[in-house]
Formats: C-alpha cells, sequence, structure tokens
C-alpha cells in the first residue's frame, strides 16, 4: 500500500462486506490481511466507523494521533452491491 487512505479505503471496503456477510471465510481474511496492513504499515488501530446518507466518516489513531477520513458511500460499497446483484458468483468456501 502506497498511502494509509489506500489501506483505509481498502480495508473499510471489505468490512462492510465482513459486516453484512459475517460467515464469509474470504472476506474475513481479506479482512485480516488490511487489518495487519494498518497496524504494521501505517500504525493504525482504534478505528471507529459512522456513516450518513452520503459518506462513512473514519475516525482513527495513528502513531499516537486522532486522525480522520471520508470516504463516498458509493465507492466503499460497490463491491458489496455486487455481491448482492449476483451471488452466484460469490459462493463461500469454508
Amino acid at each position: 500500500m502506497k498511502s494509509v487512505q489506500d489501506a483505509l479505503y481498502n480495508w473499510l471496503t471489505i468490512k462492510v462486506v465482513v459486516d453484512a456477510r459475517p460467515d464469509d471465510t474470504a472476506a474475513n481474511e481479506t479482512l485480516k490481511h488490511f487489518d495487519e496492513i494498518l497496524i504494521s504499515e501505517f500504525h493504525v488501530n482504534q478505528i471507529d466507523i459512522t456513516k450518513d446518507d452520503e459518506m462513512y466518516n473514519l475516525s482513527y489513531v495513528q502513531n499516537g494521533e486522532r486522525k480522520k477520513a471520508r470516504f463516498p458511500r458509493e465507492l466503499i460499497e460497490i463491491m458489496l452491491n455486487q455481491i448482492n446483484k449476483e451471488p452466484e458468483k460469490y459462493v463461500n468456501y469454508p
């Protein structure tokens, strides 16, 4: 990952999928991977998520400093929307 912004974007996109599909093995493994990247490469923890009609708002701690990021819901939810649109393509393999 080149930036904390990229890592947060990828993490949030898969987090939304995991929240909707908690038994999805691949999504859970991918979320764990991005958790590790955020912690080891960017020293990010304590991520809090809120959302409104248009945006996901993140508050997180990086190197002891509280920071914020925002992402459009349309971009973050695109993967989940695709899965919901064509669930037969996203079968869970435990």
